[in-house]
């Protein structure tokens, strides 16, 4: 077992965590019906083009993205390539790349120019007219994503100047979906897809994540113990 696990590693074909319990029913009981915690709202999928979608804080200490159409639904997965090497990889196929990250500047104290959407596992997180850091959350701090019926956690690495949401770098998408076919033009359209921000102090990994890991999966191993502890704490 651990010979092959060792080999998927290597691969690049690590999966993604098995949803704990109290997530699972976090997701479950907070999809359907309506976001009483309204932080901002009128945001859009980036597809359908219904402003439905807000920043949702029913949960403590934590802002997640919701729609209250359809019954209750949560978002996409668009694919973000912005940072370093953003036509490198599978990225080549995106048209709307851009050369840097939001937190860029922040970035140079872990050895790395900017993240690299092929490598870190990153959210794009809060619009021109909403900043998550009003409401507590840090650059950088981890993320908790559901996706697939599992949890991958991402760093909050990017932010998105229009009003569109549920956006992801290729890294992130790829783990998730990894017979989607994903590339920097191909995401993944169903949304049914958790982002879950946490607030407070405790959320950053710092000098603790392998910012210059060689591969997404060193990375996002590098950061599982603290998004762990970070899921543990949220009530059901």
């Amino acid at each position: 077992m651990h010979l092959i696990a060792a080999t998927l590693l290597s691969l690049g074909l690590a999966s993604a965590y098995d949803l704990p319990d109290n997530l699972k029913q976090i997701y479950d009981n907070h999809k359907s019906g309506k976001c009483n915690n309204k932080l901002a709202g009128g945001f859009s999928d980036g597809i359908n083009g219904a402003h439905t979608f807000a920043y949702c804080g029913d949960i403590d200490n934590a802002i997640y993205l919701h729609s209250s159409a359809n019954g209750g639904q949560y978002d996409n997965m668009d694919i973000d390539c912005d940072g370093l090497n953003d036509k490198g990889g599978d990225c080549g196929a995106d048209e709307t790349g851009q050369g840097q990250t939001a937190f860029k500047d922040q970035l140079s104290q872990y050895g790395i120019e900017d993240l690299d959407a092929n490598l870190h596992p990153y959210v794009v997180f809060g619009n021109t007219d909403f900043d998550p850091q009003e409401y507590g959350m840090e650059p950088l701090s981890v993320m908790a994503v559901v996706c697939n019926n599992q949890v991958l956690y991402g760093i909050w690495g990017d932010t998105n100047g229009e009003d569109s949401t549920g956006e992801a770098s290729i890294s992130l998408a790829q783990m998730c979906f990894p017979d989607d076919g994903i590339n920097g033009n191909n995401g993944h359209g169903e949304e049914d897809v958790l982002y879950i921000g946490f607030t407070g102090k405790d959320t950053t990994p710092g000098s603790d994540a392998d910012w210059t890991a060689g591969d997404r999966n060193a990375f996002e191993e590098s950061i599982k113990e603290l998004g762990d502890k970070l899921v543990a704490g949220l009530k059901s």
